[in-house]
């Protein structure tokens, strides 16, 4: 489980801000906790803000991190094809409305249990970058019972000499021999096949991370088929049964493998069919998935995602949950997550969303609700509802109406909104 989540000088957070999944001594929704390595941990943190505000940045400092831990290795060695194409991803983006943090360092770090192999071990794991550089880079764990001393693993800092503790001489070797400044230890250590630093990397790689933001991405997702989704039945009837909660017309799937001829790659495709029980007979209809509902489509491309996070217990974020999804349904699924009988291995969701109706104490604890304000130079500030305060210094009560405080601007975090009086209509007389 993800414990925290810490980033600094990203895109509009110029400052250190902090995602923390630990529950609070807040008494609401008790059941919504979880325990893991002595930590009472939450399964759900739900993202608000305004259009701007810079909530899509929490998502895309995760997923930056994530793309640095599994691709890094490759890069020293394709520095020349990079300078010909032109990486841009590569390079971080550091906030840029000031003199001084455009030229600083950009920070990741997560806090994080695993629980692969059942010992509660809990690893803290970061690294700056500078521009195309790793400036430092660290690698601490601590034990089920060591409270909170934590013992290093690595740390690496620029002109400084390699600390690396309980790695055979080979190892260290390996890797100090094959480094470069653009490259992770742990990223470099998992190619190398060091099992030690390969379960930090694959910590990162069970992770979900969706943008249905993203209208590109969104059409790719909903042409991803489920694991095992053709050949077995079994998998065309979960998905079924998936549907059904929260539409029964599609009964089942026609798959039809597409002839190959003259197609260039070797990868199979295939012809989807939805079938529609017929009114007035036991018939079947059958249209195109492709011809489906947008809210449909979206939701067969959100079922391996939660299915897989489910599985494993591992982390799903996702940018934008609500879009083109009914409010009462992206309840259920936040509702999925919450289920201690549906959610057995205790996966997270992590989600921005502009969805008022799940800003709510009935659903949510205050510690599960966060939220992303940007001020008047430009920073975007990370805070959660349990942590804010107003100008008097009062806490926001459990017992409050959310939603209606939320839209009216007592937590912030919302668009400071003008009349359009530019898109004012001409006078009759033209004038």
């Amino acid at each position: 489980m993800l414990i925290q989540f810490n980033f600094k000088n990203f895109k509009s957070f110029r400052d250190e801000v902090s995602l923390d999944l630990t529950a609070t001594k807040i008494t609401e929704h008790e059941d919504h906790v979880a325990e893991a390595a002595n930590d009472k941990l939450l399964k759900v943190a739900a993202i608000y803000g305004a259009n701007a505000s810079g909530k899509s940045n929490v998502y895309d400092a995760f997923e930056y991190m994530t793309y640095y831990v599994d691709e890094s290795f490759k890069f020293g060695d394709e520095e020349e094809r990079r300078r010909k194409t032109g990486d841009s991803y590569l390079k971080v983006t550091p906030f840029f409305f000031d003199e001084s943090s455009r030229d600083e360092e950009t920070t990741f770090e997560v806090f994080y249990v695993d629980n692969s192999e059942d010992t509660g071990k809990t690893y803290q794991y970061g690294f700056s970058l500078k521009k195309d550089e790793v400036v430092e880079e660290w690698l601490y764990s601590k034990a089920k019972t060591a409270r909170n001393k934590y013992r290093t693993i690595f740390y690496r800092k620029k002109g400084e000499e390699l600390e690396m503790n309980g790695f055979s001489k080979n190892h260290v070797e390996n890797i100090k021999a094959s480094l470069n400044k653009e490259s992770l230890i742990v990223s470099l250590g998992a190619k190398l096949r060091i099992a030690r630093l390969k379960k930090v990397r694959d910590w990162f790689l069970s992770n979900e991370i969706v943008n249905f933001g993203d209208p590109a991405e969104n059409f790719f997702l909903s042409g991803v088929l489920p694991e095992g989704f053709v050949e077995r039945k079994e998998v065309q009837d979960n998905v079924v049964e998936y549907f059904a909660s929260f539409d029964e017309a599609i009964q089942d799937f026609n798959i039809e493998e597409l002839s190959q001829e003259g197609e260039k790659d070797n990868s199979k495709r295939y012809k989807i069919e939805a079938l529609h029980k017929m009114g007035g007979s036991g018939e079947m209809a059958s249209i195109p998935l492709k011809q489906e509902s947008s809210g449909t489509l979206k939701m067969f491309a959100l079922y391996p995602s939660l299915k897989e996070v489910l599985d494993q217990g591992s982390t799903l974020f996702i940018d934008e949950l609500n879009a083109r999804l009914h409010p009462l349904l992206v309840r259920n699924i936040i509702l999925t997550f919450l289920s201690p009988e549906i959610n057995t291995r205790n996966a997270q969701l992590v989600f921005t969303t502009h969805d008022i109706w799940q800003f709510s104490n009935e659903l949510l604890r205050r510690d599960e609700i966060w939220m992303v304000n940007k001020n008047w130079d430009g920073v975007s500030e990370l805070y959660s509802l349990v942590e804010f305060k107003d100008e008097a210094g009062n806490k926001v009560r459990r017992d409050e109406a959310l939603a209606k405080n939320y839209l009216t601007g007592s937590y912030g975090a919302i668009p400071a909104l003008k009349p359009m009086k530019m898109l004012k209509g001409r006078a009759a007389d033209g004038k």
